[in-house]
């Protein structure tokens, strides 16, 4: 049961700063990050395209078709995403350099929930 909730958690949060926060630009940040990280004049399209990606994620997710490495992708894509932010984009960052702390503990969910969870 824990693990359900976990991964409805995750699910969620792939799927709220897909759709709210790129695809429904509730967070104009995102697409500011997309900008200045990528420089080009489609950013805004970027931003729906990847806010479209993170949707995929959270059905992939809910869908447990191949879990481990959906959690590996999960894994590689947060630390990628936010390494570059924190040495590209310091300063849109929500919470500076503590976003890196958030991810981290992201991922440890992540990685418990996947690889530890399910062997039990």
């Amino acid at each position: 049961m824990r693990n359900k909730i976990i991964t409805l958690f995750i699910a969620l949060v792939w799927l709220i700063n897909g759709l709210f926060c790129k695809v429904f630009n509730f967070v104009p940040r995102h697409e500011q990050i997309v900008a200045r990280i990528l420089n080009l004049e489609y950013s805004r399209f970027l931003t729906i395209l990847i806010g479209c990606l993170e949707v995929l994620m959270a059905i992939w997710i809910l869908s447990r078709y191949k879990a481990r490495l959906n959690a590996t992708f999960q894994i590689i894509i947060i630390a990628v995403m936010n390494i570059l932010e924190f040495v590209l984009v310091p300063d849109l960052l929500l919470w500076g350099p503590l976003n890196a702390f958030f991810a981290l503990l992201f991922i440890i969910v992540i990685y418990y929930n996947e690889l530890h969870l399910i062997k039990k």
